[in-house]
């Protein structure tokens, strides 16, 4: 993990092996954002003049580097695109900076340290700089290079990758001053565990069994307070989880349902927050087409979200009672798979005709869902890599968010949209509903093709108990990524809806849950 450090010392006399300044893009040209007035100052007033001969305009995403004159103490100067210039009177957002630095502490992968010279008014500022290097300075690489190269991976020589940035000094921060230290903690806390989500995400299905997801689960709760409990595949028969035992009895990795709970003396409310954890999804017998196949290690990111979510809730203290539940199975088609055309009977006795056997993460959060709902929590929100139709309707950036009350919906909309993650509210059609009538059992796990997303939330609100505050995330689309990284996201894992849920629990411990 990238080290983060507030530093006290000037841009003109830190040393490190590069110096990350801001540039806007302006009306007439880039424009050198706050926090670089000594680096400026070190090219005589000219360092825009001089990154527009180099190509630079200040568009987000654009990263210049350039000798530093030899007035400074650092051997290159990275400037780092923030985007479009700020009206006056107003600041650069803290996505911006976010993303800004992320870019920056990825082009700086080898380096052992750098400063970062971009705009500070506030704590908040600081926080978001410091977010966006350490998800920035992020990268997998626990399977790539031999013995030979690994030896090579902090300068990148050989074939091996290069090792993260070490460390960010954050230039602009105050040490001393509560409200920064709370923020650089708050940002190291949570960072970490989204990058632990990531690698979650990121690690080989042959390694990720079930098995292994509750082993790390119960490994962190032992090391951060939390209590855990695990229901193997034997406790889940005996206690009636169809919905779980259904969907991974073709595998020979048998499922496990997993309690992460954190609890804080003076909570006046209970989160508990459910995450669909297949850590392989073939499809079963409704086997997957070639090509869709290859990513989907990536289908238990609701559950790494849940999971992170909850660890770093305790990390911080939180007042508020945090409870995570993670469903966990491995889809695969066997002689002992189940069929399309078998009928489950789900943990809350309802039945469920299984006309599509690829439509299994609505079984397991089924269940999660009674069980959770039993404890009687003031809100459940379920998070997962539930369906190809939100993909289809909101892109891959853009996670939809579904609920039994419209005030709750709003608020976790506002909430995804002030730490930097886009989202948007879905409706849950009644009419929608019909579609899942059988002739056969309660209900079937599929209905109309079109508008399949939100068939899917109607599917889990039969499972949420009577009068509990309820709340879905479908996450299929952000959870993982293909492309070329942006921002402070890289390709695969990313994290999603974490940063949302901690949010969420701070707001549930300062008595805003809404």
């Amino acid at each position: 993990m990238t080290a983060l450090t507030l530093s006290t010392a000037g841009a003109a006399t830190l040393r490190a092996d590069a110096l990350v300044v801001g540039v806007a893009k302006g009306a007439k040209g880039p424009v050198v954002a706050p926090g670089a007035e000594a680096v400026d100052k070190a090219f005589d007033g000219k360092l825009a003049s001089v990154l527009e001969t180099l190509g630079a305009s200040g568009a987000e995403g654009e990263v210049t580097k350039l000798p530093a004159p030899s007035s400074l103490k650092v051997p290159v100067i990275m400037a780092v695109g923030l985007g479009p210039l700020p009206e006056k009177d107003e600041a650069f957002t803290s996505e911006s900076l976010r993303r800004a630095a992320g870019v920056a502490a990825r082009a700086l992968a080898g380096s052992k340290k750098a400063a970062f010279a971009l705009p500070v008014e506030a704590s908040e500022d600081a926080e978001a700089i410091a977010e966006g290097a350490l998800l920035g300075a992020y990268s997998f690489t626990a399977y790539q290079g031999g013995e030979k190269d690994a030896k090579n991976a902090k300068t990148g020589n050989g074939n091996g990758p290069k090792q993260p940035l070490a460390e960010v000094a954050l230039l602009g921060a105050k040490p001393r001053d509560k409200a920064y230290k709370a923020a650089a903690e708050r940002a190291i806390a949570l960072t970490e565990e989204i990058n632990r989500a990531r690698d979650l995400v990121n690690t080989p299905p042959n390694d990720l069994t079930p098995e292994a997801f509750a082993a790390v689960a119960t490994a962190a709760g032992k090391e951060h307070g939390i209590k855990v409990q695990v229901l193997d595949e034997k406790a889940l028969l005996k206690g009636g989880f169809g919905g779980i035992l259904g969907v991974g009895q073709g595998s020979q990795n048998p499922p496990r349902l997993v309690k992460l709970s954190y609890t804080h003396s003076k909570a006046a409310k209970t989160l508990a927050l459910v995450g669909k954890g297949i850590t392989y999804d073939s499809g079963g017998i409704s086997l997957k087409p070639a090509g869709h196949n290859e990513t989907m290690k990536c289908d238990m990111s609701g559950a790494a979200s849940v999971f992170a979510a909850v660890v770093a809730a305790a990390r911080l203290g939180l007042a508020v009672n945090v409870t995570g539940w993670l469903a966990l199975a491995e889809n695969m088609p066997s002689g002992s798979a189940t069929r399309p055309g078998d009928v489950l009977r789900m943990y809350s006795g309802k039945t469920v005709e299984v006309l599509n056997t690829d439509a299994e993460g609505r079984l397991v959060l089924g269940d999660a869902l009674t069980r959770a709902s039993e404890e009687n929590p003031d809100a459940i929100v379920d998070v997962a890599t539930l369906t190809g139709a939100m993909v289809m309707a909101l892109g891959n950036r853009t996670f939809g968010i579904m609920a039994n009350d419209d005030a709750f919906r709003t608020s976790i909309h506002e909430i995804a949209e002030e730490v930097g993650e886009q989202s948007w509210p879905m409706p849950l059609p009644t009419e929608l509903r019909k579609g899942m009538d059988s002739p056969t059992a309660d209900i079937a796990n599929m209905g109309e093709r079109m508008g399949g997303g939100l068939v899917a939330g109607l599917f889990l609100k039969e499972f949420v108990g009577e009068g509990i505050t309820w709340a879905h995330l479908d996450i299929a689309g952000p959870a993982f990524h293909e492309g070329a990284p942006f921002g402070y996201t890289p390709k695969g894992g990313t994290g999603s809806a974490i940063r949302t849920l901690v949010k969420l629990a701070e707001r549930t411990a300062d008595g805003d849950l809404g």
